[in-house]
């Protein structure tokens, strides 16, 4: 493999995945192996934070570039590099995933002196919108870190405001889980401080433990069609699947299975599923072309399947993997849930205070996120804290997954509580045809 310049040699022939790990050269000089959240309100600069350390902008869509906003998820790679010879926080700096290995560094009178690649990351742009809870949701199922723009504009506010702004983030995030985590304050457009995010980025976010040796699996959270309009036939090419891969090593030219698959009603009106199957024709990291995908960041999967299928997102929730390895395929759930007390992000007009969230009810319609799935469910039983739900779309997961519910309030979808998946109906798989 050639095409990517200055980038470590990938062979089939000589893969060892037990010896593989998330820094081994082979992986991290072609893709990410972690992947990073960014997650905040829409004004806050998201996109911005992930340019000014990529290098590049997140994937935009027409809508979005027309609104301004992130709708559907993006994403962005970045390799954080250090100069032995800079000093701290300087020696730490970021460019886009096709840079070298071992690029000079850029410092005036370092030039001779190489640079050593540290981290290869995945930034995943998630909508900064409480009505795009959905999407935002499916990005956090692929989360090994995360970063919370609060504001990036340092460089427009006098110094006592960011301290104070600096003591309000503080009490902000009090008794949760990033409690404790470093404030970092940035000027995205001046480049303010973007070393030290990158340096902290390298200490604070752990080496996520990856399983290289089980069968793979991968969840998709994007699907295109990238043949132009008008393509003849012998230039087409098949559908192309993203997501990243939980377990398991993916390799150019294996046959795998993606389920559910295609889903149907019969005549009885019983949904059922017929698992789609495809071998891998190339593999790529933004654009750098791979042999094989490690877990982490994320993955551009070619395939031979109909491009039909995986056009605007159709395979988004689905699971994708070695042939037989796949969890079962759920019509009912039975899930032991616990419920946020107050909705957020809406408040009542008498007292502005955020409403409180009722108890789930026989009969309703809710939302769940099971993995990067979103999917409707009719609650057809509740005891204490159980219920059980019929799904609108089949669900290909496993006993022990979490669930994020959501319930429909003024016509938005809205957060209210989270659960496991403690048993279910499974429905007929068909055996997979002869492959050869």
């Amino acid at each position: 493999m050639s095409k990517n310049k200055g980038l470590a040699e990938q062979d089939l022939s000589k893969l060892d995945v037990a010896q593989l790990h998330p820094l081994s050269p082979e992986v991290i000089s072609r893709q990410a192996t972690i992947n990073i959240g960014t997650i905040g309100h829409v004004a806050h600069g998201k996109s911005t934070i992930v340019k000014a350390v990529s290098g590049v902008h997140t994937v935009k869509f027409k809508s979005e570039l027309e609104r301004n906003i992130t709708i559907k998820l993006g994403y962005a790679n970045a390799k954080i590099y250090k100069c032995e010879k800079c000093p701290r926080p300087v020696a730490y700096k970021s460019f886009g995933s096709g840079k070298e290995d071992n690029p000079s560094c850029d410092v005036s009178g370092h030039e001779k002196y190489k640079m050593k690649l540290l981290r290869h990351v995945s930034f995943v742009d998630c909508p900064g919108h409480d009505i795009l809870m959905a999407t935002m949701l499916n990005g956090a199922a692929i989360m090994d870190g995360a970063l919370l723009i609060i504001q990036n504009k340092i460089d427009l506010i006098q110094e006592n405001e960011a301290i104070k702004q600096h003591e309000d983030i503080q009490r902000f995030i009090t008794n949760t889980n990033a409690e404790g985590a470093p404030i970092v304050p940035v000027s995205a457009q001046l480049k303010y401080n973007i070393d030290v995010l990158c340096e902290y980025i390298v200490k604070k976010i752990p080496l996520p433990v990856r399983d290289f040796v089980s069968p793979p699996r991968m969840i998709v959270i994007r699907s295109f069609d990238v043949n132009k309009p008008g393509s003849d036939y012998d230039g087409m090419k098949g559908g192309v699947a993203g997501g990243s891969i939980l377990q398991g090593v993916l390799k150019v030219g294996h046959i795998i299975e993606i389920r559910p698959g295609i889903t149907r009603k019969d005549e009885n009106g019983d949904t059922k599923c017929t698992p789609i199957y495809t071998r891998i024709t190339s593999l790529y990291a933004e654009q750098n072309e791979l042999q094989f995908a490690v877990p982490g960041g994320l993955i551009g999967i070619g395939t031979s399947m109909d491009p039909t299928l995986t056009r605007g997102d159709r395979l988004v929730g689905q699971v994708l993997g070695e042939i037989g390895t796949l969890p079962d395929v759920y019509v009912e759930l039975e899930v032991s849930f616990q419920l946020l007390t107050r909705l957020i992000g809406v408040k009542t007009k008498e007292t502005e205070r955020q409403m409180r969230v009722s108890k789930l009810v026989k009969g309703e319609i809710l939302m769940l996120n099971i993995g990067s799935m979103s999917t409707g469910a009719m609650v057809i039983g509740v005891k204490k804290d159980m219920v059980k739900v019929n799904l609108t779309l089949p669900v290909c997961t496993s006993i022990g997954e979490k669930v994020a519910i959501s319930r429909r309030v003024d016509r938005h979808w809205r957060l209210i509580g989270r659960g496991q998946i403690e048993a279910g109906t499974t429905i007929f798989i068909p055996s997979p045809p002869s492959l050869a």
